[in-house]
């Protein structure tokens, strides 16, 4: 898995608990599966077509420094499968882990469309 995004959690991150809000972790999540698709496929013509299942497997606190990584799984002809997860630099604990984001490349009519790796892997 590559870490390569850094974020402190601040006040406005957390809800009545006192903890980090999951949706601003899922945010976070879908952001960075993003950047990391974009830099492999070379375009930022991108759209989340799929999240599976969201684990939250431990609370991240104000002044915690957490990374995200992000693992390929998969590739099809227009998609790729990501592996998420959310992690305490401090404690190395796994915030939230997300097993399968799906990203599809769009043309600019919104369209799937075949991704740079599936046209390198066609053209060998």
């Amino acid at each position: 898995m590559e870490y390569t995004t850094q974020r402190m959690v601040t006040y406005p991150h957390l809800n009545a608990a006192g903890i980090l809000v999951g949706g601003t972790a899922l945010s976070w999540i879908d952001q960075d599966a993003m950047v990391y698709a974009a830099n492999l496929l070379e375009t930022s013509r991108i759209a989340t077509a799929k999240v599976s299942e969201v684990v939250f497997n431990s609370a991240a606190n104000i002044g915690d420094i957490l990374i995200t990584g992000v693992e390929l799984v998969r590739v099809g002809k227009t998609s790729i499968t990501l592996k998420c997860e959310l992690r305490n630099k401090t404690t190395n604990k796994v915030i939230v882990q997300v097993e399968e984001v799906v990203l599809v490349t769009i043309d600019f009519n919104k369209k799937p469309t075949p991704h740079k790796l599936y046209k390198e892997k066609m053209a060998k």
